[in-house]
């Protein structure tokens, strides 16, 4: 028998015009929140809910969008105005049926105390990031919120808008919005934003009945918290969060230059739908999940607030201030500052972030190729260096000038070289290397070993939320860094066998 709250919720969605198949159920368990479940097999193609866009909370369809407009607020700071509003408004809100499912909060990092942070994300490639969003995030409310209750007090009612409503509301926002269309942006989807996420296997699909285009799912192929998404045009928002949120909002679609669905009329005369369509089947009893893309587990915890055990999308990144730290103790500055110029003057990057340079380690411990790159162009010795800097200036591209070096130094065609580029790049000392940043890297997680972490996680209880996310991703990153030093190794290994093999045959000649 459905709970009291999502009796409430149907009797709303069907005041509202909302339509779901009589095979999907809701089940509301205390710890772990809503699932939808299939109550009979499911097949391809089913569309198992219609929901009419005016169902959508957003800025277009929210009591105050006169003033949220008025005061130019775009992107989160205007829909964290229509959710504040909304919730002021009790069972007088057109959306008080689907707000009373929703939790007061999400659990995001954001969230969390400094203590918490500190002591649970050390690390990890959230604690600055989180810090940083705590901050940039107050400093929103205070310049975009507070000015603006002070000016308008008869409107609102001033509890319901302070800065812990606000991370409450972006909290919900961050976890469950949807891009809808160029005309409403992204807003709050009810009953779609109902179904979990489950990396890599989305069994059903958000799109609209007027587009041509379906929004896609996998949009976030590889992203984590240091993407380099664009601000949005409208909002002054600042945080990483945010800037995530422009580039692609929460369960895959792609909002950056614009929705994937069909934009509604600018008059705001809108009669299209929203669909949620199976893409495989399901059989009965087993849940049905959306995607919010493919997502390494920082990216998860960041955005969501949860993450998977064995995530093939978990990246660990080095950032590149630790690779000048490690090159400085080997060379001299000057050494150091002449190598990294060479490199930059190739073409070579690494990825940015708003404020940092990183590279990237996979999954299976494969490190960026403009990370090998850069490690190589250090350890040169002298002649290959210079012979290197000459080769720039005649190179038709970056990556040739590289080829070139390597097809000198192993005595091969340049063609075969331009193939092997990522094998002839690791030699023993960039190996070498690559495991002393992987020890750098992993002395960041403090005095207690991989297996203190997962004998902790193995323990914890799964209503600890906190604690055991923190630890998947901890674990998830020192895992990698892991993989990390036993390629390294077995590359080591094989070159020195190699080396051996070649010595004896030069023997036998001889």
């Amino acid at each position: 028998m459905a709970s009291r709250r999502v009796r409430a919720f149907n009797r709303w969605m069907k005041s509202q015009g909302i339509e779901y198949s009589d095979a999907l159920h809701f089940k509301d368990e205390p710890e772990q929140g809503i699932s939808v479940m299939a109550l009979c097999d499911l097949k391809e193609g089913d569309v198992v809910a219609t929901i009419p866009k005016n169902a959508c909370l957003t800025v277009k369809t929210s009591g105050a969008r006169e003033i949220i407009e008025e005061a130019g607020l775009g992107g989160g700071l205007g829909l964290s105005m229509a959710i504040m509003y909304e919730r002021s408004l009790g069972q007088d809100s057109p959306w008080s049926g689907y707000l009373q499912l929703l939790p007061d909060q999400e659990s995001l990092p954001f969230l969390w105390s400094l203590d918490d942070v500190d002591s649970l994300l050390s690390g990890t490639e959230l604690h600055k990031t989180v810090k940083q969003d705590k901050l940039l995030m107050y400093e929103d409310w205070k310049e975009s919120i507070l000015p603006l209750l002070d000016s308008i007090p008869l409107k609102f009612k001033s509890e319901y808008f302070g800065v812990e409503e606000y991370f409450a509301a972006k909290s919900l926002i961050a976890s469950r919005s949807f891009e809808i269309d160029d005309y409403h942006g992204f807003g709050m989807v009810p009953l779609a934003d109902l179904f979990n996420h489950k990396t890599g296997a989305e069994d059903v699909h958000f799109t609209s009945t007027s587009s041509d285009h379906e929004s896609h799912s996998d949009a976030d192929v590889n992203y984590y918290v240091h993407a380099n998404a664009g601000d949005d045009e409208i909002s002054t928002e600042k945080s990483q969060l945010d800037r995530e949120e422009s580039s692609a909002s929460p369960n895959g679609t792609n909002s950056s230059g614009g929705s994937d669905l069909e934009s509604s009329s600018v008059s705001g005369e809108d009669h299209t739908v929203l669909q949620m369509i199976m893409v495989k089947d399901v059989a009965v009893g087993v849940e049905v999940f959306n995607t919010y893309g493919l997502l390494g587990n920082a990216a998860l915890l960041h955005r969501y607030g949860f993450t998977e055990l064995d995530n093939s999308y978990d990246i660990v990144n080095i950032d590149l201030e630790l690779v000048l730290q490690w090159s400085s103790s080997l060379f001299s500055s000057r050494y150091s500052r002449a190598r990294f110029s060479l490199w930059k003057r190739l073409g070579y990057s690494g990825c940015d972030s708003q404020d940092a340079e990183y590279f990237e380690i996979t999954f299976n411990g494969e490190p960026q190729s403009e990370l090998l790159i850069l490690l190589y162009i250090m350890l040169l010795p002298e002649d290959a260096y210079h012979k290197l800097d000459l080769t720039i200036s005649t190179a038709r591209s970056q990556d040739e000038a590289i080829c070139v070096c390597l097809s000198e130094k192993n005595n091969i065609p340049l063609e075969k070289a331009t193939e092997m580029i990522k094998e002839l790049l690791l030699t023993e000392s960039v190996c070498r290397g690559l495991h002393s940043l992987a020890d750098l890297r992993e002395s960041f997680y403090g005095l207690n070993s991989k297996k203190d972490d997962i004998d902790v996680l193995r323990s914890c209880s799964v209503r600890d939320r906190k604690l055991n996310h923190s630890l998947v991703l901890r674990v998830s990153e020192r895992r990698i860094l892991e993989k990390l030093r036993t390629c390294t190794a077995i590359r080591m290994k094989s070159l020195k066998t190699t080396k051996r093999s070649s010595s004896r045959k030069r023997l036998k000649r001889n």
